[in-house]
């Protein structure tokens, strides 16, 4: 089987972008493995599944899956790079596209500047949406990890995050705690963790620790997810501007029952056919 492809990144969080027949079972988890190896494959933080289909209701719908070849519910870098991937495909109208995906319906704007705007829903604190195991909904929670008492915050933004309050991003142990953090038996199915730095109300620093990937150079959720939090603690503003080690997002958030936007960049890398 042939597959067309597109080689894409958000500020270096990398994809393979393919555009997937409908009536294809999805690869396996060793073929995605094998296709996210950066000597003997393509080489991505995720493979992004695209089908496009006779469906009214929707413009694409995508399937995501992390290195280690596990399916993830969303993906904020991963979905503006997918509505690139289907304007240029022709799907759409005046760079607006409606994308389905796990996580539930995605809105999309391919903007004449270049950057991509996406609507991620409606930040959900519940532990239950996560899932999180905790008594009850709560701002801030302490879990135990890398034997210490971690403070945290948590929300779903289509997929599960935690975010700790550092003094400084460069500093932070993303490296051990985040990657304990990600997999703590108090999130069932994981966690991306983020390490936020406030510099001001409307600009902060971030790191993230993604789970079945390890530190990329920016997730866009992991973003959203930081405002989101953020916003709830009251420390951050409407519309934030997010510093990734990749680059910048903008974040924007009204507050409670108001769906999260999120802008940025998307770059196309190559173009290609591999055979599966």
């Amino acid at each position: 089987m042939q597959v067309r492809f597109a080689k894409m990144h958000g500020l270096g969080n990398d994809f393979m972008v393919a555009e997937w027949p409908p009536d294809r079972p999805a690869p396996d988890a060793d073929v995605v493995r094998r296709l996210a190896d950066r000597r003997l494959g393509v080489g991505f933080d995720q493979l992004l599944l695209v089908t496009f289909a006779d469906d009214a209701a929707h413009d694409a719908a995508y399937r995501i899956f992390n290195a280690d070849g596990g399916e993830v519910e969303q993906c904020g870098n991963g979905a503006r790079c997918i509505a690139r991937f289907a304007a240029a495909r022709g799907r759409g109208r005046d760079g607006e596209l409606r994308l389905a995906s796990a996580a539930g319906p995605i809105e999309a704007r391919v903007r004449e500047d270049g950057l991509v705007s996406v609507r991620l829903g409606v930040p959900d604190f519940a532990p239950a949406s996560l899932p999180f195991r905790a008594p009850e909904e709560r701002d801030r929670y302490v879990v135990r990890a890398a034997g210490r008492d971690v403070e945290i915050g948590a929300v779903s933004v289509g997929n599960p995050h935690a975010v700790l309050l550092v003094d400084s991003v460069e500093a932070a142990d993303v490296g051990i705690l985040g990657a304990e953090l990600a997999t703590h038996p108090d999130f069932p199915r994981g966690v991306n963790v983020g390490f936020l730095e406030i510099v001001r109300p409307d600009r902060v620093r971030l790191r993230v620790h993604e789970r079945g990937v390890g530190e990329t150079p920016a997730c866009g959720t992991g973003a959203a997810a930081a405002v989101a939090v953020g916003r709830r603690w009251g420390a951050l503003a409407e519309e934030v501007e997010v510093e990734l080690r990749g680059g910048t997002l903008t974040v924007r958030w009204p507050g409670p029952g108001q769906p999260l936007w999120q802008t940025g960049p998307t770059t196309l890398v190559y173009e290609g056919v591999i055979e599966l």
